[in-house]
């Protein structure tokens, strides 16, 4: 079933993948969980599987967003132990549920996610600095809302934690992004280790593995340069645009079965 012109296609998802979280602080994990589980993986399969390749492609992006002055601490140590715990929380969760029962609610899930990108992007109308900074119990809630649902739906610790920051920090937007793709390394090794534990790593697919790794160590240092430099907006809506087709596609296949 899966062949080099497969590998191909999940080598040139892992780059575009993350060149799109590098340069807007979300994506990579919703949109090639999306795809995974739109060809057939069972969720837990195909979330464990995208967060062991994030472990090498987040700690690159962190790196280079942190040489390149995209990283503030302000944003960072606060988000790190909830996130940590968040996502511990919900590969545990994702892994005791069978993959045809929750399968059209985590597609549910990224469908929304989806649809919130795609608002948040298209009703601000600047990226700028907005007033009011986020007290330290409302970091926590982010970090362990968001590491929950990056977990269990294979994404969204960016589509959560960015758009929230960017709109409370007294913070420009390449902080927030490099800021949140920092704390992201942490976030994935936690779900990547209770992964492990519970569902075994020879259910990981490590052809599918490496190949995002792959093309996701490449994209990493280029997105983070763009960061400061490409417009928004209109790759955000895309982002959203393509997580609502590929997740209604899902719901479909799903509820039609």
């Amino acid at each position: 079933m899966f062949n080099i012109t497969f590998l191909i296609g999940m080598l040139l998802t892992g780059f575009a993948a993350q060149f799109i979280d590098g340069t807007l602080g979300m994506g990579y994990g919703v949109s090639s969980t999306s795809l995974l589980m739109a060809i057939g993986l069972a969720p837990a399969i195909a979330s464990a599987s995208v967060h062991t390749a994030e472990i090498v492609t987040t700690l690159v992006s962190g790196i280079a967003h942190h040489q390149l002055g995209n990283v503030k601490r302000e944003i960072v140590l606060p988000l790190v132990i909830p996130g940590v715990i968040g996502g511990v929380l919900g590969a545990y969760f994702l892994s005791l549920i069978p993959g045809k029962t929750i399968k059209p609610w985590v597609a549910g899930l990224l469908l929304v996610m989806g649809c919130l990108i795609v608002y948040r992007f298209f009703t601000r109308k600047e990226w700028g600095v907005a007033g009011k900074q986020l007290s330290r119990p409302r970091m926590t809630i982010l970090g362990l809302v968001a590491g929950f649902l990056d977990a269990v739906g294979g994404g969204g610790w960016g589509p959560v934690a960015t758009p929230s920051l960017i709109l409370a920090e007294n913070s420009e937007p390449h902080e927030v992004v490099g800021s949140v793709n920092l704390v992201e390394f942490f976030v994935t090794v936690a779900e990547t280790i209770t992964f492990a534990l519970t569902i075994g790593l020879e259910a990981f697919r490590w052809d599918i593995v490496v190949t995002l790794l792959v093309g996701g160590v490449i994209a990493a240092p280029i997105a983070a340069w763009v960061c400061k430099k490409l417009p928004h907006r209109v790759m955000g809506i895309l982002i959203g645009v393509l997580l609502i087709l590929l997740n209604v596609r899902t719901l479909v296949l799903a509820l039609v079965k």
